[in-house]
């Protein structure tokens, strides 16, 4: 006899099926799990043979084989313990093969019989419901699958003895209540806190107004990081599409706590130390990485030039593709990565807090410094903008005089709203920074006079191809923010200046 289960194998946020065959025959007593599984699926038997010990139960003296289809996917994770042991118990008679067709199953079995949370519940759960099957997983992570969609119908036991109770008729499982809509948090750090740096304040604007990543030089103490971190107070909250794509990726990488999800947009602030496959993702696992839990949200990296000079090279195809590809022998895993970059540096090796353009040590000091992040990554920042350091006199005052992120965050709402209304009907496209080829020449395009401008400025300055559709798109920002249509000289202007620290680096 084969009793059936159904399961799924994760492929970065892509789900695949994973058909679950235990079948019973005689012959010498074994218990064997074939289909590719990795050391945590071989080490299942002896999970789920303790916890049908601990519920009174023992495997037959026959030879029992589990086969994981399609057998040529390598199975990964704790979460194949409850599907194998429910296809044992239906292939035993202890319950109807027919009550469990219909459900996902996902899982950690405990020895004594209890069941424990596993990694990308959410997901699962939004597959089953887009299959028309239930989904059964622990009472932990119930929280998440409520999320999927109202029709889905959840079973979230404790332990594999409620299951077996329930699907026996002498227990009924009651189904999963959502909690909390948001965890708790405290509030954000405000732009009132900012002391001085006018013109860095806003740059910011601009960069959360149309989604631009920016770079921030300037010496030490200057307020680089304190702007940075007050960059997601003044985003605007992530919608129910984009809500559900982060945490489908902090599911995976079992970062939900309580099933709860958040309407803040991610920041990830990862140390310079940080190895290549932390920040691009992988392992044994190809787990994701900080550019793919930064998704719709805030990737900050402080000290930019002493991350490693291939850490920072692999940022150049996620910037332009917006997703990431991490290849393995058996399998090529893809995360979506549409990031909001914002990285700081200083201007030299020592720091240079008097002159941001000259140093104690010399010009080699700042070139030699600069060097180390490559031209094409500079090219791909849309906004460079110098953090002078902060003089006395603008630390003298109250906190209260600056102006606090609540009223810049109105702001960047109207021109995103300007936006969402403009690119409405365009595919992949939610912000100025998004807009590529002929959506950019229709929206974009500057007029006469500021053509002029830019032609002048690109021959100049010696502008690339990307550096220059960089300038539309930043001055079509600002023209948004200042509530006018057309891109003027004025705006071709203030977006071009923003370019001018190219020629420090």
């Amino acid at each position: 006899m084969v009793a059936r289960t159904h399961t799924v194998s994760f492929q970065g946020i892509k789900i695949q099926d994973i058909d679950v065959q235990v079948h019973i025959a005689s012959g010498l007593p074994g218990f064997t799990i074939v289909g590719l599984p990795d050391k945590a699926v071989g080490e299942s038997r002896e999970r789920v043979r303790a916890a049908l010990t601990a519920l009174g139960l023992s495997l037959p003296a026959s030879r029992i084989t589990v086969n994981l289809a399609p057998a040529d996917v390598s199975k990964e994770g704790s979460h194949y313990d409850l599907p194998i042991a429910l296809g044992l118990l239906a292939a035993m008679n202890v319950i109807p093969s027919e009550e469990i067709e219909n459900y996902v199953a996902l899982g950690e079995l405990s020895l004594d019989g209890a069941l424990r949370s596993v990694a990308g519940i959410l997901p699962a759960a939004i597959h089953a419901n887009a299959h028309e099957k239930g989904l059964i997983c622990p009472k932990d992570g119930a929280g998440e699958a409520c999320w999927a969609g109202e029709d889905l119908e959840i079973l979230a036991p404790k332990s594999l003895l409620e299951l077996i109770n329930h699907f026996k008729g002498t227990q009924v499982l009651s189904p999963p209540t959502i909690k909390s809509s948001v965890p708790e948090t405290g509030p954000l750090p405000d732009f009132k806190d900012i002391k001085g740096q006018e013109s860095a304040r806003r740059a910011m604007e601009i960069a959360a107004a149309g989604g631009h990543n920016i770079l921030l030089i300037g010496p030490p103490g200057s307020g680089k990081s304190m702007l940075a971190a007050r960059l997601p107070s003044i985003l605007p909250s992530m919608g129910v599409e984009e809500t559900l794509e982060v945490s489908q990726i902090h599911s995976i990488a079992g970062m939900l706590t309580d099933g709860k999800l958040t309407t803040t947009r991610p920041f990830r602030d990862p140390h310079h130390s940080a190895s290549l496959p932390a920040l691009v993702g992988g392992g044994t696992k190809a787990k994701p990485g900080e550019i793919s839990l930064a998704h719709n949200g805030v990737l900050f990296l402080d000290e930019l030039p002493e991350f490693s000079r291939q850490g920072l090279e692999s940022l150049r195809q996620p910037l332009e593709s917006k997703s990431v590809t991490i290849a393995r022998a058996n399998a090529h895993v893809t995360y979506p990565a549409n990031i909001q970059l914002v990285t700081a540096m200083n201007p030299c090796y020592c720091g240079n807090p008097e002159n941001i353009k000259n140093c104690g040590k010399g010009k080699g000091c700042i070139q030699k410094y600069q060097a180390k992040i490559s031209e094409p990554l500079y090219d791909r920042i849309d906004i460079h903008i110098e953090v002078p350091a902060v003089t006395p006199k603008d630390l003298v005052g109250h906190v209260g005089e600056n102006e606090s992120s609540e009223s810049i965050k109105s702001r960047v709402l109207l021109a995103r709203n300007k936006q969402s209304q403009r690119y409405q009907d365009v595919k992949n496209v939610r912000t100025n920074a998004d807009i590529e080829g002929e959506v950019l020449e229709k929206f974009a395009s500057p007029n006469q006079e500021g053509k002029e401008l830019l032609m002048k400025a690109a021959e100049e300055f010696g502008l690339s191809a990307r550096s220059y559709f960089k300038v539309l798109k930043v001055a079509r920002t600002i023209a948004d923010l200042a509530g006018e249509e057309e891109i003027t000289a004025i705006h071709i202007s203030e977006a071009l200046g923003y370019r001018r620290q190219k020629s420090l680096l």
